[in-house]
């Protein structure tokens, strides 16, 4: 966890690195297979534990604020995830912002989601930081997902960014600060279009017909409010790890919590996936 405040506050001063190096604070799961593939034109990769179902699968949507993270930033987290739940996952990205913007993302998504389903026999959704608010978007555009799992999702894209956990956790989130948020909602939103509009902020969209919901945030992070709030609008299963940061789980491998937050998320979805 010392690796993902750093990598942090190295992020606050501006020293961003490359891109692929996210990665870095995750270690290798071992033991799964991977390979790239066009899901219908979509960028994607599955990881394949050694042994898993193959009826069975998770698509999993990386974060990165819309305008970074990647198939390389992310394939070993969702390795874990996979490793752990002894399923399958295709890892798929999006076009960016802010050269793409709303709703090539969303659009990207569904049709990963899509092409996945047409191949297993059950599928739930996963997702991380912007990533998870992607997830809850394609669940509320296809009813093909057993479940959503969500790590520190962001899902408003009010433009006002209103959740007092920017104040709350203004002394241990140094990245995520809510000028910053609200920078990333500029570069993802076409001019005109509203942050509150149902089809683009879930909060304001009909949740009622989501799968079941597992939710997992950290205490110390700024954008915990957008996990509470979702908890608050469902019937979210929803868990907030003490001392952790925005999606805290990067650590897998490396450290015990992150470890024990992947155990969890696998042994929820398995039953929801026909285990």
């Amino acid at each position: 966890m010392d690796a993902i405040r750093k990598m942090y506050a190295r992020w606050a001063v501006g020293d961003m690195g490359e891109d692929d190096q996210w990665g870095d604070v995750t270690a290798e799961p071992r033991g799964v297979d991977y390979a790239e593939v066009s899901a219908d034109g979509v960028p994607a990769m599955w990881l394949v534990p050694h042994g898993a179902d193959l009826d069975r699968a998770i698509v999993a949507l990386h974060g990165g604020g819309f305008v970074g993270g990647s198939l390389y930033t992310h394939r070993k987290m969702y390795g874990h995830l996979a490793k752990a739940a002894g399923v399958r996952v295709l890892l798929a990205t999006y076009r960016r912002a802010p050269e793409f913007r709303y709703p090539a993302q969303i659009e990207d998504a569904v049709t990963a989601f899509r092409w996945a389903g047409a191949r297993t026999a059950a599928l739930a959704l996963a997702g991380d930081s912007s990533g998870g608010g992607l997830a809850v978007q394609v669940a509320l555009r296809d009813p093909g997902a057993a479940a959503l799992l969500l790590l520190s999702p962001w899902i408003d894209m009010d433009p006002a960014q209103t959740a007092t956990s920017y104040e709350e956790n203004a002394g241990t989130d140094l990245f995520f600060t809510r000028p910053m948020v609200q920078g990333l909602v500029q570069q993802y939103l076409p001019e005109g279009t509203s942050g509150l509009a149902p089809d683009v902020n879930a909060f304001h969209a009909d949740l009622s017909a989501l799968p079941p919901v597992y939710v997992q945030c950290g205490s110390d992070e700024s954008g915990r409010g957008d996990s509470e709030r979702l908890a608050k609008l469902t019937d979210a299963r929803l868990e907030v790890f003490d001392g952790q940061l925005h999606t805290f789980q990067m650590a897998a491998g490396r450290s015990p919590v992150a470890d024990e937050a992947i155990g969890r998320l696998a042994a929820w979805v398995r039953p929801k996936l026909g285990f």
